[in-house]
C-alpha cells in the first residue's frame, strides 16, 4: 500500500512539472531579434565590436522605419548640445567663429556676445583665433575647436589671438551663455523688423519686448522674419500669439489616443498693420506662426512656400541617457487647417536666387538687398 501511495505521488509530481515547464514555454518568447543579432556579434564576431555605437545604429535605423521625417534619434553623446539647443543657452564663452579664407590661417571672431564672458575678457570681433589651451588649431575643424572651448561650467579656457597681426593671450572664463532668439531694429518709415531664430525657450519673452521696444520708439508697423526657423515648443507658440490675436482659437491638436486640446488667445491684441516673412525653410511653429496671423487677417505673408509640418513632437529619454523625438499627434491653424505636405503659399509669392539665398542665410544680405524686406515694407506703407 505504501509503495502504490509513494508511485500515484511520483506520477503526480511529474504531472505538476510537466504542467509547469509547459506554462513556462507557453508564456516566454524569448530574446527579440535585435536582442538575438547583438548577442551574437558581442560572443561571436571576430573583431572588436562598439555596442554602444552598433545599439545607437539599431535606434536611428528603427525610428527611421517608421517614415516619418519629423521623429529623430538623439545619442547619449548628442543629447546634451540637443538640451543646450532647445533652452538656446550652452556653457562657453560668448564667440561665434568662421574659418578663414585662406587655409590654414585660424578662425575669425566673428560675434562677440555683449554680455559674455569673451567680451569682459577683452576679445573683439575680428580677431583671429590660432590657439587654444597651448594647441596650434589652425589646422583643425569649427568642431574640434568648438569642443575645446567649451568645458565646465566655472573653469577657465586659454585662448591666443592675432590682433591685426600682433598676439594677444586671454583667459576666460567658461559660463551659461544665453543666445538671442529674437532681434530687432527699425526700418525706414517706423517700420519695425523683428528676427525670431526660433521658438525654443524665451522666445515669447524676447519677442514680446522686442515689439514693445520698437512700439515705444514710434513703430507703426511690424515685419516678422521667421525665415530658416525650424520651430520650437507650442507654447512658445501659443504665448507669442496670444499677444497678438484677439479672441478665439488658436492652436488645435490631436492626439496619437484621439484626444482633443485648444489653446485660445483672451481680448487683448495688437492692433497694427504687419508682415511676415517666410521661405522653404520655415517650418513646423514658424509656418504656423504665418498660417495663424494670415487666419486672423493680421499679416500678410511674403516669400516662398513653406515646408509643410503638422505633426508635434515629445522628447522621451531612454535609460541609458540617449532620446527619441517621436512624433505623437497632429496640430491644426486657427481655421481648422493642417499643413502637413503642404506648407502655406505665402500672398506674395517672391522666390530668391541662389546667391540672394545664400546671403540671407549666412547673413550678409543688406536690408536694402532683400527682396522680401523690401516687398513688406512697400506694402506695410
Amino acid at each position: 500500500m505504501k509503495e502504490k501511495l509513494l508511485r500515484i505521488g511520483s506520477y503526480i509530481l511529474v504531472a505538476v512539472l510537466a504542467t509547469v515547464v509547459t506554462l513556462f514555454a507557453v508564456g516566454y518568447e524569448g530574446p527579440s531579434k535585435l536582442e538575438e543579432l547583438e548577442s551574437l556579434i558581442a560572443d561571436r564576431f571576430i573583431g572588436e565590436a562598439d555596442l554602444t555605437a552598433i545599439e545607437d545604429a539599431a535606434a536611428d535605423a528603427m525610428v527611421k522605419a517608421t517614415g516619418d521625417r519629423w521623429s529623430y534619434y538623439i545619442s547619449a553623446d548628442e543629447y546634451e548640445s540637443y538640451q543646450e539647443q532647445m533652452d538656446n543657452a550652452y556653457v562657453g564663452i560668448g564667440i561665434t567663429i568662421q574659418v578663414s579664407e585662406t587655409e590654414g590661417e585660424g578662425f575669425f571672431v566673428i560675434e562677440v556676445n555683449p554680455d559674455g564672458p569673451a567680451a569682459e575678457a577683452g576679445l573683439e570681433v575680428g580677431d583671429l583665433l590660432i590657439e587654444v589651451e597651448g594647441q596650434d588649431i589652425r589646422k583643425g575643424t569649427t568642431a574640434e575647436v568648438r569642443d575645446l572651448v567649451r568645458g565646465k561650467e566655472g573653469t577657465f579656457v586659454s585662448l591666443q589671438v592675432l590682433r591685426k597681426g600682433e598676439p594677444r593671450l586671454f583667459s576666460v572664463e567658461r559660463r551659461q551663455v544665453q543666445t538671442p532668439v529674437a532681434v530687432y531694429e527699425m526700418l525706414d518709415d517706423h517700420i519695425g523688423l523683428i528676427t525670431i531664430a526660433n521658438f525654443d525657450s524665451r522666445c515669447a519673452e524676447e519677442s514680446i519686448a522686442a515689439i514693445e521696444t520698437l512700439l515705444d520708439n514710434g513703430a507703426e508697423a511690424l515685419i516678422f522674419d521667421v525665415r530658416y526657423n525650424p520651430g520650437g515648443f507650442a507654447s512658445e507658440l501659443v504665448d507669442l500669439l496670444d499677444y497678438l490675436l484677439p479672441e478665439g482659437d488658436l492652436f488645435r491638436t490631436v492626439r496619437y489616443d484621439g484626444k482633443e486640446a485648444v489653446d485660445v488667445s483672451d481680448g487683448d491684441y495688437l492692433d497694427i498693420p504687419m508682415a511676415v516673412l517666410v521661405n522653404e525653410s520655415s517650418y513646423s511653429a514658424a509656418e504656423f506662426f504665418a498660417a495663424a496671423l494670415r487666419d486672423y487677417d493680421a499679416a500678410v505673408v511674403i516669400g516662398e512656400q513653406t515646408v509643410g509640418k503638422g505633426y508635434y513632437q515629445t522628447t522621451y529619454q531612454l535609460s541609458d541617457g540617449s532620446a527619441v523625438s517621436l512624433s505623437i499627434g497632429e496640430y491644426f491653424t486657427p481655421k481648422g487647417e493642417n499643413l502637413a505636405g503642404k506648407g502655406i503659399t505665402p500672398d506674395v509669392v517672391l522666390p530668391l536666387d541662389e546667391q540672394t539665398n545664400a546671403a540671407l542665410y549666412y547673413g550678409t544680405l543688406e536690408r536694402s538687398e532683400d527682396p522680401h524686406i523690401q516687398e513688406a515694407m512697400k506694402l506695410l506703407k
